[in-house]
């Protein structure tokens, strides 16, 4: 392989080093064509990936649920030592699929090893706040993928669309029953009277490794969090609102489509509670 941009990610498929604007996925791989594949996205700070272990399990949890084989971890982590190999990433996304592997053009798997990737490149940081938008859509909290973290991907493509037509960093959905659920990529917290709320698994969303994160160290700031079922409503009550992701870490939203927020004091603890302990344990 020729030497790589270093703008450009490193990417390795099955085994393999590959340039990344080379083909080295074949066109029947069910990823290509049904979207047959669960994948994870993991922050790399300083050469290192950030809670690595959550996110393999979480990774297993998603093929179960898809009902693919259980993916060899080795196998990813392999790959995964790789792209990290080299110059260290001082702020970069490591993001690594399974897939169907080969298979039948229709919906049906043909019984073929699954296919590895495993990519890593730089990162822009996430800005200091941002705006968000509610989009029209919603999440079907009854899906038989939700809650799974597929590469089915298409309307999230959509909404995010939409949210940047309108100068926002991110889109939030309802789900069908009309209550508050998630981003196309995030999950969503509100401050109301200095507690935290943020929506169950029930609602449909995807339970976010930093989501799960900002839940559990909260208490060690003197901050209540925890799930509640939440009306959509509630983006006009919420004294604070904020994002949470893998790299976005904890995001203050400076806005709910024409609802001015200012970032809170409660957002602020918790952006730092969860950036020192971030700090002193690379896989919490």
């Amino acid at each position: 392989m020729g030497p790589v941009s270093p703008a450009l990610p490193r990417v390795w498929v099955d085994g393999q080093l590959v340039d990344p604007h080379a083909p080295s996925v074949s066109a029947v791989d069910h990823a290509v064509t049904v979207g047959d594949a669960v994948f994870e996205t993991v922050k790399v700070q300083d050469g290192m990936p950030f809670a690595l272990t959550r996110h393999h399990r979480r990774l297993l949890r998603s093929a179960a649920g898809l009902g693919l084989p259980e993916p060899d971890l080795d196998m990813i982590r392999t790959g995964i030592e790789a792209v990290l190999d080299g110059p260290a990433l001082d702020f970069g996304r490591l993001r690594y699929s399974v897939t169907g592997g080969l298979g039948p053009l229709g919906s049906d798997r043909g019984g073929a090893p699954l296919t590895y990737i495993v990519l890593a490149g730089p990162q822009p940081r996430p800005p200091s706040s941002g705006r968000v938008t509610v989009v029209p859509w919603v999440r079907n909290e009854r899906s038989a993928v939700a809650g799974l973290k597929t590469t089915s991907y298409a309307e999230n493509v959509v909404a995010l669309a939409r949210a940047h037509e309108r100068g926002a960093v991110e889109a939030v959905f309802a789900n069908t029953r009309g209550e508050l659920c998630e981003g196309t990529g995030s999950n969503i917290f509100v401050v109301l009277g200095g507690q935290v709320l943020t929506p169950p698994a029930t609602s449909g969303l995807l339970p976010g490794i930093t989501r799960e994160l900002v839940l559990e160290w909260a208490g060690e700031g003197g901050i209540r969090a925890w799930e509640e079922t939440l009306p959509l409503r509630i983006l006009e009550e919420a004294d604070e609102v904020f994002l949470t992701s893998s790299t976005k870490d904890v995001l203050p939203v400076s806005a709910v489509d024409d609802r001015e927020l200012l970032p809170g004091p409660v957002t602020a603890a918790l952006a730092e509670l969860f950036r020192r302990n971030a700090a002193r344990d690379i896989d919490p």
